[in-house]
C-alpha cells in the first residue's frame, strides 16, 4: 500500500519549484520559439515579466515566512497568467498562450496543493516552515 503522507507536509522544494516557475515565466517572451510579432506588444511582455516576479517573489516569501494569503495570492496570480493572452490579444502566437496557459496551470496547482497542506495549519506551526 502506497503512503501519500508526503504531500501531506508543505516542503520547501515546493517553493523552489514556484522560484523556478516564476523564472520561467519572465524568460518566456524571449524564447526564440515564438512568433517575432509579440515583440511589438509591450503591455503583454510587461505583465510577463511583472507575472514572473510576482511568482518568484512569493515563493521566496513561503520559504521564509509561510503566509496563507501567499498561496492565495499564487492561485489568482497563476489564473491571470491562463487568462493573460486572451485579455491582452495575444492569444493569435500559439506557443506563447500554450506556454502560458500550461504553466499558468502549474502555478495553479502548486498553490492549490500549498493551501491545502497549510489548510489546518495555526500561525505557529506556519512560522516553523523550512526549518
Amino acid at each position: 500500500m502506497s503512503d501519500f503522507g508526503f504531500l501531506n507536509t508543505h516542503r520547501t522544494w515546493e517553493d523552489w519549484c514556484g522560484m523556478l516557475l516564476g523564472a520561467l515565466i519572465v524568460a518566456s517572451p524571449w524564447f526564440p520559439i515564438q512568433d517575432p510579432a509579440i515583440a511589438g506588444l509591450q503591455t503583454a511582455i510587461l505583465n510577463t515579466v511583472a507575472i514572473g516576479l510576482v511568482v518568484f517573489g512569493i515563493s521566496q516569501l513561503e520559504y521564509v515566512a509561510l503566509q496563507r494569503w501567499q498561496e492565495v495570492t499564487t492561485i489568482l496570480i497563476g489564473l491571470w497568467l491562463i487568462a493573460s493572452p486572451y485579455a491582452l490579444g495575444y492569444s493569435a502566437d500559439g506557443f506563447l498562450r500554450i506556454y502560458h496557459t500550461s504553466v499558468g496551470a502549474a502555478v495553479v496547482l502548486l498553490g492549490i496543493l500549498q493551501l491545502w497542506q497549510d489548510w489546518d495549519l495555526n500561525d505557529q506551526d506556519m512560522l516553523k516552515h523550512g526549518q
